[in-house]
């Protein structure tokens, strides 16, 4: 059944909270986030796209749930007709057959022809399903699902389109030798200087990000840049997580030319409240954010004119040795394409190992 009113929206919202109830991997979101995330108006994803949200009933119970979306921005950036799916849950193989069929009825009405997914709603969100890699706690902005769900998705005629990679480190001490040579050339021959984020200039440093993001991954699979107000919003979400020291830029002559960013693993925090912020869980929200020893590697990007001239490793290699300061034990890395040879050899080089498989599927809408 299609999603109609806020009523409906609130138990769109709470689906995963039954479907995941005795699951300790499970990290529960904030429903209030979750509605702005999901409501035209509120988050500006809805200002160049539109999404159907449906769920699946079972006697007086819901019993799964999932989104269809189009996004004209990515359409006229990729030169193609694409919608996805996205918030995907069910509980029994006949819900989800029942819930991907609606979403690609939808899809199909609004032209696309290709239906992709799982995404909520880009590249730039959540995306991908978790094919390896089950048994522990997602990392912040990272998904969560239990095993069967490939099958289901398989079954309903769905197959590959890209898997992307998830890493594991400790951090390191010291950071490896190769890096620090590295770091080393680039500071010498490419005179790059490098520095923590500056809070108190929130709104240039963010326009620096959105200058390198937008340029740094435009030739990467199924990626659609961010408007200013998307990147503006998600800046906005994460800036009480945003720890100075872990984002690093490097700049040549006053420009930047690459940056990378840190950030605490604010699941670690939040699997503790499950969901409910008020009255007691902002209090421990507050306690616990401060103590966390877990971080996610979440992006490094250089200006193509400025790649394999050691920039990676240096900005790595900074970010490392601010971790360590913290006192951080443990980084995930990720996500990276599959088939970016070059990043993935650099990550486990430095002693990464894979440690998840997220899977993004299509199906053609076409004839």
């Amino acid at each position: 059944m299609p999603v109609q009113g806020a009523g409906d929206l609130g138990r769109f919202i709470r689906v995963p909270f039954e479907r995941y109830r005795q699951d300790p991997c499970w990290v529960a979101p904030l429903p209030g986030d979750e509605r702005v995330r999901l409501t035209p108006g509120k988050n500006p994803y809805f200002e160049h796209a539109e999404a159907a949200y449906f769920l699946a009933r079972q006697g007086k119970r819901d019993v799964g749930r999932v989104s269809a979306s189009v996004d004209r921005f990515y359409d006229s950036f990729q030169g193609e007709r694409q919608a996805t799916f996205g918030f995907f849950e069910a509980e029994s193989a006949g819900a989800a057959a029942a819930l991907l069929a609606a979403a690609e009825a939808w899809a199909r009405e609004k032209g696309a022809q290709v239906f992709r997914g799982p995404m909520s709603f880009t590249t730039n969100d959540e995306c991908g399903l978790l094919i390896e890699g089950f048994g522990h706690r997602p990392t912040l902005l990272m998904p969560y699902n239990p095993p069967e769900y490939a099958g289901w998705i398989e079954a309903a005629g769905f197959s590959k389109a890209k898997d992307l990679y998830a890493f594991e480190v400790s951090v390191p001490d010291p950071t490896p030798p190769v890096f620090e040579r590295m770091s080393a050339v680039a500071r010498r021959h490419e005179r790059v200087v490098t520095r923590p984020m500056d809070m108190r200039r929130f709104d240039e440093e963010l326009a620096r990000v959105k200058e390198v993001y937008n340029s740094a991954w435009e030739k990467n699979w199924g990626f659609v840049p961010m408007t200013d107000a998307e990147i503006d919003h998600m800046a906005k979400q994460l800036r009480a997580a945003i720890y100075p020291d872990l984002v690093r830029f490097a700049e040549v002559d006053g420009q930047t030319i690459g940056f990378a960013l840190v950030l605490p693993d604010v699941n670690v925090a939040l699997a503790r409240i499950r969901g409910r912020l008020f009255p007691f869980g902002i209090f421990r929200l507050l306690w616990d954010l401060p103590r966390i020893k877990r971080e996610r590697f979440m992006a490094l990007g250089i200006r193509a004119d400025y790649r394999k001239k050691g920039i990676a490793p240096l900005l790595i290699t900074e970010a490392t040795e601010a971790s360590r300061a913290r006192g951080m034990t443990s980084c995930e890395i990720g996500w990276t394409l599959e088939d970016n040879d070059l990043v993935n050899r650099m990550i486990t080089s430095f002693g990464a190992v894979r440690s998840s498989v997220y899977r993004i599927y299509e199906r053609s809408l076409a004839g």
